[in-house]
């Protein structure tokens, strides 16, 4: 069949996407990708050919009282035209979206035209995009059971959140040494998804003193704005870092690790468990309907991470969080084994085998 799949603006909404996208091309499905404008799609993607990938000029939603409403009724009518225009060349049998307001102009076009149409909401609430496409879709797909409660009138199945093949643990001391750092040393990951998080750069600049002659080193991944603020910090208190504004390879990162830092994206939060790693999570204050919060509390009960809010997150409290941790391997080993518990299995398969279910390509409609 061919299949559509609309998953620019973020990491989160992208790399599960794609995930999605190669499962398709293995099974033998064409695949055309939406993508947003924003630089960090193009980064993402660039080199791979495998799939075909259209720039679609959707914004956010704003207040329905703001000036910028215009502006997002026409930028979303532009998509909707393009998708429609592409989709009369493509002949789509399926259409995805992975949430965010990229994927509302293909799903409607998908239903114009009499297709199946689906929607795959990673997070445990629902972004706003999503629950205003859903009364459009056979089904919506979900990466946390305890989202379908707030679709109440859709049909819904819980497949997780899919991650991308290359995902795949490497020998530890294999990717160390990829990242310039010694076996044998406690690793620690930082991260704060595709963009850097410069709330949990700061207190970690600020616990670097109180982390002197402590056994640690640290991957970090800054973003490009903190980037030689952070290398220059890691030098002058002589802790062995690897800092990066952004790495693509993302199993040497994840299997050099022993614990991270990390925000609570739901497909951050589905890499980690698929490398069993024990997390810190510090929730993105601006997230919509703070549901990084609530991916992070699913995390928490069942003891696969801890959580604090970036207002607690002094450079002394993440000093000590740091420091319990490398003392207490047993509670590190705990944490990581129920962290690999939560792991997806087949995610990107159980996505998929749902829309060859749900497609009829002999029945599809030119429209």
């Amino acid at each position: 069949m061919n299949a559509v799949i609309a998953c620019g603006g973020t990491g989160g909404h992208l790399f599960p996407g794609l995930a999605v996208a190669e499962v398709l091309r293995a099974r033998g499905h064409e695949v055309l990708v939406f993508i947003s404008e924003k630089e960090i799609d193009s980064l993402a993607v660039e080199g791979r050919t495998e799939f075909r990938f259209e720039k679609l000029p959707t914004i956010a939603l704003p207040s329905p009282f703001s000036p910028a409403i215009l502006a997002f009724v026409r930028r979303f009518n532009d998509s909707l035209s393009l998708c429609r225009g592409v989709f009369r060349k493509f002949n789509p049998h399926v259409v995805l979206g992975m949430g965010g307001f990229t994927s509302t102009a293909p799903v409607l076009a998908g239903r114009m035209r009499g297709i199946p149409t689906f929607i795959h909401e990673s997070n445990a609430f629902p972004g706003k995009a999503n629950r205003h496409t859903a009364r459009f879709v056979r089904a919506v797909l979900l990466g946390f059971k305890e989202c379908a409660a707030f679709f109440p009138k859709a049909q819904t199945e819980f497949t997780g959140t899919p991650i991308r093949s290359s995902l795949q643990r490497i020998d530890r001391a294999e990717a160390l040494e990829k990242l310039g750092l010694r076996p044998g040393i406690p690793t620690l990951l930082v991260m704060g998804g595709s963009q850097g998080a410069s709330g949990i750069n700061q207190a970690l600049i600020k616990a670097l003193p109180a982390l002197q002659g402590v056994a640690l080193q640290v991957i970090h991944l800054s973003g490009s704005r903190d980037e030689r603020l952070l290398e220059d910090n890691y030098r002058r208190e002589n802790i062995p870092a690897h800092v990066a504004a952004f790495h693509h390879r993302m199993e040497e990162v994840y299997s050099a690790a022993d614990f991270a830092i990390a925000r609570s994206g739901a497909a951050s939060l589905s890499e980690l468990a698929a490398f069993a790693l024990p997390a810190l999570l510090v929730p993105y204050p601006y997230a919509a309907d703070d549901h990084q919060t609530r991916n992070a509390e699913i995390f928490v009960r069942a003891n696969a991470a801890l959580l604090v809010k970036e207002i607690e997150l002094t450079g002394e409290v993440l000093a000590q969080k740091i420091r319990d941790l490398l003392s207490d391997p047993e509670t590190l080993r705990t944490m990581s084994t129920h962290a690999g518990a939560l792991a997806a299995k087949n995610a990107a398969n159980l996505v998929v085998e749902t829309m060859e279910r749900y497609s009829h390509p002999n029945d599809a409609v030119a429209a």
